[in-house]
């Protein structure tokens, strides 16, 4: 499959980079390497699939352009919707010709989240009780005034995993409400936590944490589990505590991950795999999107 990258920033370029010779071209107005500066000029004889890694804001004229010219696509995460007729649109003209498209959300590719879906499909934790996922990192004066201080700035940007996460680990319907929102030091929201409407499951992303975060802890009848880290940040661990009762120091087991990301090459096969099967991301997208909408209905 040969593949354009649309889009050149530092996503754009890490995706060129795992593709290598089956990257055929580079579209992007202002990266000096690129090979055009509009998608619409990229002769489509000489590609099969696009890689888009655009402002949120581009995404759906692309989307639609490309699935119009029967091109697969992988785009970015999140693609939200801005109704329902234009998701179903989309949905329709990728079914008419045959091609489809994935929104990435390559953190489900991490080893220990896996590990994490293993644990729970084997009813390790017994009935779940609670839950609490944090993503935060230190990058809000990289953000403040750049397209990714639009919209809903961190929850588009890093809550979407989150929801994402939630989704596919627990395998069940999520309703979302808001807990606070603020933009200490951006235009949009900077800190942001939510939980489920239930309050089961609790959320917080932020570009205030000083230090890269991502923690996943999930308190159940007959145990937990504790997520601390990201392979991708060069070390990521899990640690498995079985309850003792009526009280007493669990059973612990830990797993740790100090490997290369593997994620985007995983992603690549995945997304491969959903062209072959002719499935595309419209529930998914259309999930996160009715969420996040959901999340500041209830502000």
């Amino acid at each position: 499959m040969r593949y354009i990258i649309i889009g050149c920033g530092n996503i754009g370029q890490k995706r060129k980079a795992v593709l290598g010779e089956k990257s055929v071209a580079v579209v992007d107005p202002v990266y000096p390497d690129a090979d055009y500066e509009n998608f619409v000029n990229v002769p489509l004889t000489t590609y099969d699939a696009a890689v888009v890694a655009t402002p949120n804001s581009k995404k759906m004229e692309i989307l639609e352009y490309l699935l119009i010219n029967k091109k697969n696509v992988l785009i970015e995460k999140p693609l939200l919707f801005p109704d329902i007729v234009a998701a179903e649109k989309l949905d329709q003209i990728s079914r008419k010709n045959k091609v489809i498209w994935y929104t990435s959300y390559n953190h489900r590719f991490e080893p220990l989240i896996g590990r994490i879906k293993e644990y729970l499909e084997s009813d390790f934790i017994g009935e779940m009780y609670f839950v609490n996922f944090t993503y935060g990192n230190g990058t809000v004066r990289n953000i403040a005034g750049t397209w990714r201080d639009e919209g809903f700035g961190v929850l588009e940007d890093l809550g979407c995993h989150l929801i994402d996460l939630a989704g596919y680990l627990f395998h069940k319907e999520i309703n979302y409400r808001i807990t606070s929102a603020h933009n200490y030091e951006a235009k949009k929201i900077d800190h942001c936590s939510f939980s489920s409407t239930d309050r089961q499951m609790t959320f917080t992303c932020s570009y205030l944490m000083w230090k890269n975060t991502f923690t996943i802890d999930i308190v159940g009848s007959k145990g937990s589990i504790h997520l601390d880290g990201l392979n991708k940040w060069g070390r990521a661990s899990l640690i498995r505590r079985e309850r003792i009762l009526p009280s007493g120091v669990p059973i612990e087991k830990t797993d740790t991950t100090s490997e290369p990301d593997e994620t985007w090459i995983k992603d690549f096969l995945h997304f491969e795999n959903m062209v072959s099967e002719q499935n595309n991301s419209f529930m998914n997208d259309m999930k996160i999107t009715n969420s996040i909408d959901s999340i500041f209905s209830m502000e």
